[in-house]
């Protein structure tokens, strides 16, 4: 190995150890557009699904925008049917009438699906989510419906 490759090898280990030994205090979290929040909760057959939006546009004046579509995420939980917790992520749009929100599952070309704002029995997935009984937009109880 030549010399110049053992100093280049070196100043590797040299800053990989450093990057691995900095404090907690060091670590950055993501911004508050970052931080998620559940805002959905529903339960089918042996599944639960939930909604996740972030807390910019939860805690946005007044909640979600009507006809405001938001970046967020989807969890399908199958825990029950051994094959674990997907999250994926979704558009949620708040109605204009501000009376449903639509997920759009995109990344799998589901069809949209409505849910009241005040809650509701719902569609989701046809292999896993139909017949769920959604609890109502923004509810944070995580005992909802039991």
């Amino acid at each position: 190995m030549s010399n110049r490759a053992g100093r280049t090898v070196t100043a590797g280990f040299a800053a990989a150890i450093a990057l691995l030994s900095a404090p907690a205090s060091a670590v950055t979290l993501p911004d508050d557009r970052a931080w998620m929040i559940r805002m959905i909760a529903c339960k089918g057959n042996g599944v639960q699904m939930e909604v996740y939006l972030p807390q910019s546009v939860v805690f946005a004046h007044g909640g979600m925008a009507a006809g405001k579509t938001a970046d967020g995420y989807y969890t399908l939980d199958l825990t029950e049917l051994n094959k674990g917790k997907d999250l994926e992520p979704v558009h949620v749009t708040m109605s204009a009438d501000k009376k449903s929100v639509t997920i759009d599952q995109y990344t799998r070309g589901l069809p949209p699906t409505r849910i009241p704002v005040g809650g509701g029995t719902v569609d989701f997935d046809q292999r896993f989510g139909t017949g769920a009984k959604c609890g109502p937009f923004q509810a944070q109880d995580p005992n909802f419906g039991n």
